[in-house]
């Protein structure tokens, strides 16, 4: 009977406007710290996650800028080739060789007529975006394997065939065409070849060959003996990682722009979570202070009938524990309509962002959860020493 007296004097004491205003403070702390904690799982997600990768945006194809000062003077040097290997946001770089001999290549269909001077370069395998079982040579093969870009193609159909008269041709039709491909020594003699085209990249603006076929041509007909690339393929998981725009600025060097253009928007995004994390946190410092005040006020407004509790023979474990039960169940309140929220907003983000083909978790993650257990072991930490210091220095 004393406990529910004490009960309902609590109630009394500490009134609704204040008990109110605890709550909602906690709770948009808590809201802030846990968006906060979502939104970077999110973030993470659609950087990394694989059904949001974009296997040609994680390759970049990096070479210097073209200005005044470089002109003629865009090979890369082993210092800077050195540095962009050991960056940590690079994970693997792929040399491009250049063909050091002139080359040019013709069609050996007359209804198709084609011819141009080309030159051609050769990445690693691993670097390249067309799978195919012709992509290989040797010196007994019957033919040269190409891959040239998609727009290529494109400039063909919709430039060049509308503007000579030239039919237009499908990718299915190329890959079965021979080519005559020429091959000069500096002296001008040159050799005729069989050349083929086996696939279409979209990584690479470039003729590919293998290379094994690289090695073999430029040994046979280079006139030059420089073998340092004049571009580089580099992988990475975050092509708008502001940190590798960053780098490649200070070293004078550029890539598609359209690949590291998020870079801007990933500068404002941390700053928003980090603004996010600062300001819960704070938030979430003063609605401990308040909620502590709020308690140390209402066991103190009771004080006469905790001493008469305690003089009948009350133990301070058996008063701390109800008091507890008066105080911390609403905090398990705000922590679980916290999440109840974070979560509704995050299927509602999840079915908006699948109509735009972004795939997204429909529920929030595991350290969200995991971050709401811990301000809640922590509200529970600062509810308990807070009725214990008072009950045993106070009383």
């Amino acid at each position: 009977m004393l406990f529910t007296l004490l009960k309902k004097i609590i109630k009394t004491a500490t009134g609704r406007t204040k008990f109110i205003m605890a709550f909602i403070g906690l709770s948009v702390a808590l809201l802030l710290i846990l968006s906060a904690i979502q939104i970077q799982a999110n973030y993470n997600q659609l950087l990394y996650g694989k059904n949001n990768t974009d296997s040609t945006a994680n390759f970049l194809v990096v070479n210097k800028e073209v200005n005044d000062n470089t002109v003629n003077a865009t090979i890369l040097s082993n210092e800077v080739l050195h540095e962009i290997k050991q960056q940590p946001f690079i994970d693997a770089v792929g040399y491009i060789s250049g063909g050091r001999y002139k080359a040019s290549i013709e069609s050996l269909i007359q209804s198709f007529p084609f011819y141009t001077d080309i030159a051609f370069e050769s990445v690693q395998n691993d670097f390249i975006d067309v799978n195919s079982k012709d992509w290989a040579w040797n010196e007994n093969s019957n033919f040269i394997p190409m891959i040239i870009p998609n727009m290529f193609l494109d400039i063909y159909n919709f430039q060049f065939s509308i503007s000579q008269g030239y039919p237009q041709i499908t990718p299915e039709t190329l890959k079965m065409m021979r080519f005559r491909v020429n091959l000069y020594y500096a002296n001008g003699n040159s050799e005729n070849y069989i050349g083929r085209i086996v696939g279409f990249s979209d990584r690479i603006s470039s003729v590919l060959v293998p290379q094994s076929f690289m090695d073999w041509a430029n040994k046979k007909y280079g006139n030059s003996k420089t073998t340092n690339p004049g571009r580089v393929v580099i992988k990475t998981k975050d092509p708008g990682n502001p940190e590798l725009v960053k780098f490649l600025k200070s070293k004078g060097l550029t890539t598609d722009a359209d690949k590291t253009r998020f870079s801007k928007y990933r500068q404002i995004v941390n700053a928003v979570v980090n603004v996010s994390w600062v300001t819960g946190a704070i938030m979430l410092l003063f609605a401990l202070l308040v909620f502590t005040m709020f308690i140390q006020l209402t066991v103190a407004s009771c004080k006469e009938e905790i001493k008469l509790l305690i003089t009948i023979g009350t133990s301070p474990i058996q008063l701390k524990s109800f008091l507890m039960k008066q105080f911390f169940p609403s905090n398990i309140v705000i922590v679980g309509l916290a999440l109840m929220l974070v979560s509704i907003v995050q299927f509602m983000l999840y079915k908006y962002l699948q109509a735009q083909n972004i795939f997204l978790s429909a529920y929030i993650s595991i350290y969200t959860i995991v971050a709401a257990c811990v301000v809640l072991m922590l509200l529970w930490l600062v509810n308990h020493l807070t009725i214990k210091k008072y009950i045993e220095e106070k009383v």
